[in-house]
């Protein structure tokens, strides 16, 4: 029986519990919520499967109780895999309305079920093979191993097309009102980087399953290392989700300070100009209140004066919807984070 901490198992169970404790530490500097938990969740998941496949793949136990713990560590493996994509779910589902989020749910949910299916066929079609090494069942293993990571792989694509054309057309309606759009910059970037890294890794493990000669958990394969290789980026991807957290908090912790500091420079600017309209009409020997009625005393007002104010003509005019406006207005990161 080879020894667990010999064995690449090992080494990946505890990258994940370093990500559950990471994944603590951020919830107590931040805050619990549906997307802090989630690198929680998916390293606690990723931690317990790979133990698991140890014990179903390696050590010298009886076959009934490593078939149980070969289905378990398969199931786990899919909490852990597909829970990356919920990421992007709890965002989206915070960011987008009406017909868009029934569209982005439906798929989402579709595509969910494929994951889940296939998954259990793997778990169970596994365990039939450790009871039964006889069985023909590899090819069919392999297959559903396409399956379910060509499912994984369009879930991340999907995602992605609502999160970055959200993110794109509130930052226009930011840039359009002169607001923060360097906030939505940052937000879109880390998108880009999370979904397409989800994607890739979908994409790459299901094509390397086409050429896997074998669905064993022992990577005796070219194909097989590769997909060790990339599997140890996916346990890695919790701290992926943990720097976009904490970048985002501190993205919209410099929004907020910039959004204070904006009346006070408008205060200021209306002061000074009040100041020289009264200085110039006491040089002309009429002296005024700042507020009279001369017409460029009067049409000095101050944005604050008003509840609401129409946007800017450029964004009247760009196209941009009022709603947009609106949204990116009231946004800020940590109401999604």
């Amino acid at each position: 029986m080879v020894v667990y901490f010999e064995t690449g198992w090992a080494i990946l169970s505890t990258i994940c519990l370093a990500n559950v404790l990471f994944g603590l530490l951020v919830i107590s500097i931040l805050s619990l919520s549906p997307v802090s938990i989630i690198p929680v969740v998916v390293s606690a998941a990723g931690a317990v499967a790979n133990g698991l496949c140890y014990y179903g793949s390696y050590a010298d136990y009886p076959v009934v109780n490593q078939a149980v713990a070969s289905a378990f560590a398969d199931m786990l493996w899919m909490v852990q895999e597909a829970g990356n994509s919920f990421y992007s779910y709890v965002i989206l589902s915070r960011i987008i309305f009406d017909w868009e989020l029934r569209i982005f749910k439906f798929l989402f949910w579709v595509l969910m079920v494929v994951t889940l299916v296939a998954r259990a066929l793997i778990a169970v079609s596994r365990a039939r093979l450790i009871l039964d090494p006889t069985l023909s069942l590899r090819v069919t293993i392999n297959a559903l191993h396409i399956t379910y990571f060509t499912a994984l792989a369009l879930v991340e694509c999907i995602s992605a097309f609502f999160l970055l054309r959200k993110f794109a057309t509130i930052k226009k309606a930011s840039r359009e009102a002169s607001l923060k759009a360097s906030v939505f910059r940052h937000l879109m970037r880390n998108s880009e980087i999370r979904v397409a890294t989800l994607a890739l890794m979908g994409t790459t493990r299901a094509i390397n399953y086409y050429f896997q000669p074998t669905t064993v958990q022992k990577a005796s394969s070219t194909p097989g290392q590769i997909d060790r290789f990339v599997y140890t980026f996916e346990c890695m991807f919790p701290v992926v989700m943990i720097i976009d957290m904490l970048a985002s908090k501190l993205a919209s912790a410099n929004s907020s300070q910039d959004g204070r500091s904006f009346p006070r420079r408008i205060s200021t600017e209306y002061s000074h100009q009040t100041r020289r309209l009264q200085k110039r009409d006491e040089d002309d020997g009429h002296l005024m209140s700042p507020l009279a009625a001369t017409p460029s005393s009067r049409a000095l007002v101050t944005p604050f004066e008003h509840e609401s104010l129409e946007p800017p003509p450029k964004a009247r005019s760009s196209g941009v919807s009022q709603h947009d406006m609106a949204a990116a207005s009231r946004f800020e990161p940590h109401q999604v984070y």
